[in-house]
């Protein structure tokens, strides 16, 4: 699956500096790692944010998002902002930063 290569330098900008960031092909796209546990990522031209099992209800009645589903089952604590929702460079960053927090909030892999 294509992915959109905009959409990854965007979300490089917003994460450059990050300590202990890794970047790594996945589910058909680009994913964004924190001491090895998934924060976002890419997939198609859709946003994967992991926010976490806590804020997922929440974060799902929010604009343009669907659950992050590759296999007929919704991954729990994932989601995808659709490109509609992420075309406010503020708002992309909101949403990628939900990911860093949750993804800092794990213990390292």
């Amino acid at each position: 699956m294509a992915y959109d290569h905009n959409l990854v330098q965007r979300i490089i900008e917003i994460l450059q500096g990050t300590p202990a960031l890794d970047e790594k092909k996945m589910f058909g796209g680009v994913g964004y790692l924190i001491h090895g546990n998934m924060a976002c990522g890419v997939h198609g031209n859709g946003l994967i944010v992991r926010v976490g099992p806590e804020a997922h209800a929440e974060a799902m009645t929010r604009p343009h998002t669907r659950p992050f589903d590759l296999t007929g089952r919704p991954m729990s604590g994932w989601l995808v902002v659709e490109a509609a929702g992420i075309q406010d460079p503020a708002v992309l960053a909101e949403w990628i930063q939900l990911g860093v927090s949750y993804a800092q909030s794990l213990p390292p892999k």
